[in-house]
């Protein structure tokens, strides 16, 4: 089509200009047909399309380093269906064993038992949900929260030392607990806030030279008698922490999984009502989409940087509360945060920053390290491959046309384009 045959905005294809042939002329598509390609081509469709070529390449790497498949590739000429037999038991024997350890166990007797995996991923999924919440809600305002490390371990800290030092009532010891490690993370996120808001300083700098200033402030405290070194102790360890300020379990004694998944649950909750329920939600949203419009209607851009970054850091904190008061009742290490922090950010990022993302992503990832130990212990499977998961995952997710082109996914609201006459170039 030239220049001279295209429709200005607006035009029908029935008001092309004459001599052009039916075939040039794009038909509108019906409604049902336009949300169907929005959702085909949405963010939540590339998202797990993302996942899917992550286990495909996962699978390659199986294969590849399978002993097996390569003795069998060896004479793959002379008898090539043993190497897709080996491939084949290789890739579904892994992949069996990360479904039995994260989500059901076929061969163990008994329900009760056969369920145990799944609440293992629950467990491991708590703090990367409540901490990716956290990195959720500054992206959606706009700032980049890399801090999780040194929120974590200011969180743990502080609710560690009321966990094992402050002896309370049942009930009120762990929500004091609770309640202090979350103000310690919402105050070392506040901190970047603050300085972005009055200096300028870019928080990815602040947050992650507050992260190593955290890592050392915690370290240093924990050889400390009387701060957080546990008592008689040489070791860099915290004491254990009191009875009264653990998290009950959630399912029965013998699971791990405890009370500290349903305050995830209650957090996500909160985030979606905060966003779409609220009037500093909606400022968050302004801010977000655009600060200097934001500004000009009035918002005070400063006071909603520095809300954001208190938000974010509690909810950070939140998940290190959960490691000291959750999974580890025995005292705890500098290495507490055990990668949560920046594990948050690809949970937030699959996530697309949504709450309920935010939520599945949690428990994608829980799934991943539940079984990550148990396809490296029944198959032999490297558990860096599932890193190395991860890793795609987040790569196919920051590149959305790569995936489109893949799987020739449309690009949303070119349907909607089309209904309102314009054209769309190819």
């Amino acid at each position: 089509m030239t220049d001279a045959q295209i429709p200005a905005q607006g035009q029908t294809p029935d008001a092309l200009e004459p001599g052009q042939t039916p075939a040039e002329q794009v038909p509108p598509p019906s409604r049902s047909h336009q949300v169907l390609r929005d959702i085909v081509g949405g963010n939540a469709m590339i998202s797990v399309l993302a996942v899917v070529m992550a286990l495909l390449v996962g699978a390659i790497m199986i294969a590849a380093t399978n002993e097996d498949v390569q003795a069998a590739s060896g004479y793959f000429f002379s008898r090539p269906t043993d190497t897709f037999r080996a491939i084949w038991e290789a890739v579904s024997g892994a992949y069996s064993a990360l479904f039995q350890g994260s989500i059901y166990n076929f061969r163990r007797p008994g329900f009760e038992a056969g369920i145990r995996p799944l609440t293992e991923t629950l467990t491991f999924a708590t703090p990367l949900i409540v901490a990716g919440l956290g990195v959720a809600l500054a992206f959606r305002v706009g700032l980049f929260n890399i801090g999780g490390r040194g929120q974590m371990l200011v969180a743990a800290g502080a609710a560690g030392y009321v966990g094992f030092a402050w002896p309370l009532p049942p009930g009120i010891h762990l929500l004091v607990a609770v309640l202090a490690g979350v103000a310690a993370g919402a105050i070392w996120g506040g901190i970047a806030g603050l300085l972005k808001a009055t200096t300028g300083a870019h928080e990815v700098i602040v947050t992650i030279m507050l992260n190593y200033i955290g890592f050392y402030l915690i370290s240093f405290l924990l050889t400390k008698q009387g701060l957080l070194q546990a008592p008689g102790s040489s070791n860099p360890k915290s004491a254990p922490m009191l009875e009264s300020a653990i998290f009950p379990p959630l399912v029965g004694s013998g699971f791990n999984l405890h009370w500290g998944f349903v305050l995830a649950i209650v957090a996500t909750v909160f985030v979606w009502f905060l966003f779409n329920r609220s009037s500093l939600g909606f400022k968050f949203r302004a801010v977000g989409e655009n600060p200097h419009a934001a500004r000009v209607a009035g918002i005070g851009v400063k006071r909603v940087t520095v809300y954001a970054m208190l938000l974010s850091g509690g909810l950070v904190g939140l998940a290190g509360v959960n490691q000291v008061l959750g999974t580890v009742t025995t005292g705890f290490t500098a290495g507490i945060d055990a990668g949560i922090g920046f594990d948050a950010i690809t949970v937030a990022l699959l996530g697309r920053s949504r709450p309920l993302g935010v939520f599945i992503a949690g428990v994608l990832f829980g799934a991943l390290k539940a079984g990550g130990y148990s396809m490296q212990a029944a198959e032999g499977v490297p558990i860096d491959i599932v890193l190395v998961v991860q890793s795609l995952i987040v790569l196919f997710i920051a590149a959305p046309p790569l995936v489109r082109t893949i799987f020739r996914l449309p690009v949303p609201g070119t349907a909607r384009a089309l209904r309102a006459g314009k054209v769309v170039t190819r």
